[in-house]
């Protein structure tokens, strides 16, 4: 059987440096895409993880609220009249606040995200928080996030290695004064963009962590549980049209999307990663029409030589795009191989949940076949003025 070889393959391949430079420049474009998709998804993936793993079906937060990291407490009493409306079974009060942690290897003090809630009506949906409960109903006994970023020092190793009594210290915000804790156990949630270790405490252990920056009637998010059969879109309508403007409510994926929003709109960061994706793009089309361009040119004898011989214009410019289908190819593999290693690379160094999705290859596959095709229908001008009164 003989097999007809393309083409647009066969010119590609007489000049094997240029399509292996091709393929490079367009691996690295492959690479940066998933780079900055990959960060995109960890900004947003952390940053509403909490969110993710609270327990509730409606949440309770300030009307000044704009992200989980800014503190906008409000008072309790509002969670509490909500308890009021049909169809809610149960609610329960959240604090957050940011403080101090002394390394106890090096006391170095780092911030720390501290999670406050009443041990009996429990937030998370965390199984290593379900099964610590107890010890958090114990004085001073906190749990600590074995995801957090090394400069807190070998807390989880040690406790993994046996260290049960380990005691830490915290020291709130614009203080000098330090409050011991003890290392009760661990539980998993990770760093974000904005947090870099978390701790999960009891109301009372927070409230004398902090005992002059946060009085035990405001708190920062209310939790609320609705009866079985209840309407959450009713019950959130109910509750937005009879509570006071100084609090909104949400659903858990409208909360989500909030915080998603924050990040994406508001911050440096969101901005930052979508404006290198689009540049990424639009980078990657200009490479791609260098080479492809750069290719018609030197095969332009042999265009015109086809025309002559009776090739019409839709068969070259089938050709210029076969071209650009397979760069698109050969510079997605390298570039997709290389992105899984450094993310996992990077996700070790971060911490943060850095993941190859098949949502990401799909999508960048899908950008990178519309780069070259985009580029190949800007080269093709050129081979339009392929004139076989010029060659002969």
């Amino acid at each position: 059987m003989i097999f007809k070889i393309p083409l647009a393959w066969l010119q590609l391949a007489q000049q094997k440096v240029r399509l292996l430079v091709a393929v490079a420049g367009i691996g690295f474009i492959v690479l940066l895409m998933f780079v900055q998709l990959g960060f995109q998804d960890a900004l947003y993936s952390s940053a509403t993880a909490v969110h993710q793993n609270l327990k509730g079906d409606l949440f309770l937060v300030s009307s000044q609220y704009k992200s989980l990291t800014s503190n906008q407490s409000f008072s309790r009493t509002r969670l509490y009249q909500s308890l009021g409306f049909e169809g809610v079974e149960s609610v329960s009060p959240m604090y957050l606040q940011f403080a101090k942690l002394k390394n106890p290897a090096t006391s170095e003090k780092y911030s720390i995200y501290v999670i406050g809630f009443d041990p009996g009506r429990p937030v998370m949906n965390i199984p290593e928080v379900e099964k610590n409960l107890d010890k958090l109903k114990i004085p001073d006994v906190v749990l600590f996030d074995r995801g957090s970023r090394p400069e807190f020092g070998p807390i989880a190793e040690k406790f993994n290695a046996g260290e049960t009594g380990q005691t830490i210290e915290i020291f709130p915000f614009n203080s000098l004064i330090g409050y011991r804790v003890r290392i009760g156990g661990l539980f998993t949630l990770g760093p974000s963009f904005g947090v870099d270790g978390n701790l999960l405490v009891s109301d009372s252990t927070f409230l004398r962590i902090n005992p002059n920056t946060r009085p035990a009637d405001m708190i920062d998010i209310g939790l609320i549980s609705l009866k079985p059969g209840a309407n959450a879109e009713t019950v959130l309508k109910n509750l937005q049209a009879s509570l006071p403007n100084d609090v909104q409510v949400f659903t858990r994926q409208g909360f989500i999307d909030f915080e998603k929003k924050y990040w994406a709109v508001r911050t440096p960061i969101g901005f930052i990663l979508n404006l290198m994706l689009t540049m990424a793009a639009v980078v990657g089309v200009v490479i791609v029409y260098q080479i492809l361009y750069s290719n018609i040119a030197t095969q332009f004898v042999a265009y015109a030589t086809l025309k002559a011989i009776g090739y019409a214009n839709s068969y070259l410019l089938n050709v210029v795009f076969q071209q650009a289908l397979i760069l698109a190819i050969l510079g997605y593999i390298p570039g997709f191989i290389t992105s899984v290693l450094l993310y996992s690379f990077a996700a070790e160094s971060t911490k943060l949940p850095i993941v190859m999705t098949t949502n990401n290859a799909v999508i960048v596959l899908t950008s990178t076949v519309l780069m070259c095709i985009t580029s190949g229908a800007l080269a093709i001008n050129k081979l339009r003025s392929a004139d076989p009164g010029d060659i002969f």
